[in-house]
């Protein structure tokens, strides 16, 4: 067996996978900066990291935040490779700070001949609310039978939890060209009380859209155990008026709906459009609609490759749309294309970040990035791309968020030692999530209540860091400054024999 694996399928004894001292269970993939330019917005870089069955993982799956050098802040994994976090990000609750994701098992991830159609989740997943100390306060499932999906979870300011479903539903699929003992993917959107766990708000899919619309055919059902992914919902945010704004990958369209009665109030996109586009204004394969200031419209467009009949149209880009409510067109406000472009089959969102900037998960395809407002076009790409992150080998997050964030562990800091030689010892310190430590100061001496400060203040240097301490212990404790000098957290006392 390769010792460099984990797993058949994860490496972690690689260059590419970061390994420390002090948290010897923590292996977060390693990224490469391509471009750091000024005018970027402030913030910490949030991926889920997972890669496709027939990949190699390049270190664990789970949650990394991460600074803008790619270095981990926090990194949470999880237990196997089939396991996977989305759509991870902070969110408000209750006037505070939060973190969500989804978990759960994403179809196709563990398989080459999945039970449910490519993306979907597997039943069992649920999504979870974080606070800033790493607690988990809240573990939410869906409801009528549905299974929490990859693609949102909103917390409303309500305190309520929007997110997307997904349940398979037996029909005769024959009126649509598919099998007789099929199955409909149908999507639900549910919104809950995160209280009392209620069920407040329920639309069903499949009773107000007509599959026979979709641009997957229902032929390809039979490619997933005779279930027709005719719809695909990635988004849903509200909007004005008690309105939702709903995306649907594989009808190529943007649904405003009535939140009251569930009607559909307009259409973008799809095959009954109640809009004309512009030029280089339609999309297709979209994900992440959201609504934009002055009648804009932003989303990923894929334009790829979801379906095997259909080609790529072209190189993805983030796009925001203008509309136009009198004429009912729609046509291009900005583009934002990778430099260089990129084809990119699944995944992938556009978000407003406090500056103006936009910044863009790539989806399928192993990067971020981050724009001036301005954008850019197919033909000169450079223009305006500020930021751009890659992953290891095919890694890929579904989608990529830049948020300020606090983090306040109540778990200490972690320490290990290795003697170095007579009177020196190197100290490893380490906190992880703890976005206020500065610096670290190490104590030593004979026994544990016989601590004195050794060093006083070294900057902290990245998730880990070194310390040379002149002193042979045998007793060593690290404690973390903030940036005011003050300790904010102290490791356990540890003892020199246990780094030899």
């Amino acid at each position: 067996m390769d010792k460099s694996r984990m797993s058949s399928h994860i490496f972690i004894d690689s260059p590419q996978v970061w390994n420390f001292v002090s948290a010897p269970a923590l292996h977060p993939m390693k990224v490469t900066v391509n471009v750091n330019k000024s005018g970027t917005a402030s913030g910490l870089i949030f991926v889920s990291p997972y890669t496709s069955y027939e990949a190699t993982m390049i270190g664990q799956t789970g949650a990394l935040i991460m600074d803008h050098c790619g270095n981990p802040v926090w990194f949470r994994p999880l237990n196997s490779i089939y396991k996977q976090n989305t759509d991870f990000r902070v969110q408000v609750y209750k006037g505070k700070p939060v973190l969500t994701m989804w978990q759960g098992t994403i179809s196709g991830t563990q398989s080459a001949d999945p039970d449910l159609p490519a993306g979907d989740p597997e039943p069992g997943a649920y999504f979870q609310i974080i606070n800033q100390n790493y607690k988990v306060i809240k573990k939410l499932i869906a409801q009528k039978g549905y299974t929490a999906d990859v693609h949102e979870f909103t917390i409303t300011k309500r305190n309520t939890a929007l997110f997307t479903a997904v349940k398979q539903v037996p029909a005769d699929l024959t009126p649509y060209g598919g099998p007789a003992d099929g199955y409909f993917d149908n999507y639900s959107i549910q919104e809950v009380d995160l209280e009392t766990g209620e069920l407040l708000f329920f639309w069903n899919v499949l009773a107000h859209v007509d599959p026979a619309d979709s641009i997957i055919p229902a032929s390809s059902a039979t490619n997933s155990n005779n279930i027709w992914d005719c719809f695909h919902v990635n988004s849903v945010e509200e909007g004005p008026n008690n309105t939702l704004l709903i995306s649907m990958r594989n009808m190529w369209a943007i649904y405003n709906i009535d939140k009251e009665t569930g009607h559909i109030i307009w259409q973008l996109g799809g095959k009954q459009s109640d809009f004309a586009f512009g030029p280089n204004a339609a999309f297709s394969w979209q994900h992440d609609a959201r609504h934009r200031p002055g009648n804009r419209i932003s989303l990923f467009d894929d334009a790829c490759c979801a379906s095997p009949d259909s080609p790529a149209e072209g190189p993805a880009r983030g796009l925001i749309l203008q509309l136009n409510f009198k004429n009912m067109t729609a046509k291009v406000d900005r583009t934002y294309y990778h430099y260089p472009n990129l084809i990119v089959p699944s995944q992938g969102n556009v978000q407003k970040l406090s500056n103006g900037n936009q910044f863009i998960g790539w989806g399928q395809e192993s990067y971020l990035s981050e724009f001036a407002y301005a954008g850019n076009t197919e033909e000169d790409p450079s223009v305006n791309f500020l930021y751009d992150m890659q992953f290891p080998n095919q890694n890929i997050s579904y989608r990529a968020f830049k948020n300020k964030w606090v983090g306040l562990p109540l778990y200490p800091p972690s320490i290990a030692i290795d003697p170095l030689y007579e009177d020196a010892t190197i100290v490893y310190a380490s906190w992880n999530g703890s976005t206020e430590t500065v610096a670290w100061q190490v104590l030593a001496g004979p026994t544990p209540d016989r601590l004195s400060l050794m060093v006083e203040c070294t900057p902290r240097t990245g998730f880990e860091t070194d310390i040379c301490v002149n002193s042979d212990g045998p007793y060593f404790q690290a404690n973390a400054l903030n940036d005011r000098g003050e300790v904010i957290g102290m490791s356990r006392i540890a003892y020199v024999c246990e780094g030899t």
